[in-house]
């Protein structure tokens, strides 16, 4: 555990509990694209199982189950919450995010570190994670109205992803063998499929105007 990992930790944790604020609170989805819900309930699901067989220590374990749960509660309440449900964009969040899952797939079943089904899921759940926020970002440039919240979510998001970068600079520099070109390649598509909102969000908190994205 160093700084940056722990920052990231939190930046993603905070990047949760910002959407569960919106829903429970607001009790509103607007703006925020099921597709991409989906496909990171799958990314945790499928990276965590691991939860059953190996233990490494109580926070790890605690922000596994933290995610696992926050991610499937928050497509239920997105899918079936009368009130939650109704503020869904169903017609502009049609990205096709079924089409993410077989080729991630099948690149995992081509190109891991060890073929064994917890080591092949995993790095399925690093390529899932890496294309996740397309619907969201999608969704996002289409209705180009997007609120406080939601837009802190995405950028809290994709902060957390760059914070694990720069974890995986100080490791490979503190830590001898430390070379995961799978993850590392991952991450990096991951941060740079954010480059265009962070542009955006940061001349919107600059200017102090509302976020926009270009159509």
């Amino acid at each position: 555990m160093n700084i940056f990992r722990l920052a990231g930790d939190m930046t993603h944790l905070a990047s949760v509990l910002v959407l569960l604020l919106k829903i429970h609170t607001i009790k509103s989805c607007a703006g925020v694209s099921l597709k991409t819900q989906e496909l990171y309930a799958i990314v945790f699901a499928t990276r965590y199982l691991d939860i059953f067989t190996s233990f490494y220590s109580i926070y790890n374990t605690l922000m596994k189950l933290v995610f696992l749960g926050s991610s499937f509660s928050i497509v239920l309440y997105m899918k079936y919450h009368k009130t939650v449900h109704r503020s869904y964009d169903r017609e502009q969040d049609t990205f096709r995010h079924w089409f993410l899952v077989l080729p991630c797939l099948l690149l995992a079943l081509l190109i891991h570190e060890k073929f064994t089904f917890l080591e092949v899921l995993w790095t399925f759940s690093l390529y899932l994670e890496a294309v996740a926020i397309l619907p969201q970002l999608v969704l996002l440039q289409r209705t180009r109205n997007i609120d406080n919240l939601t837009g802190q979510y995405v950028f809290l998001l994709g902060g957390y992803r760059g914070l694990y970068i720069l974890n995986w600079i100080y490791r490979y520099f503190t830590e001898p063998h430390f070379v995961h070109w799978i993850t590392w390649i991952s991450g990096l598509v991951q941060t740079l499929l954010y480059a265009d909102f962070f542009f955006y969000y940061s001349q919107s908190w600059k200017n102090n105007k509302k976020l926009q994205l270009p159509a």
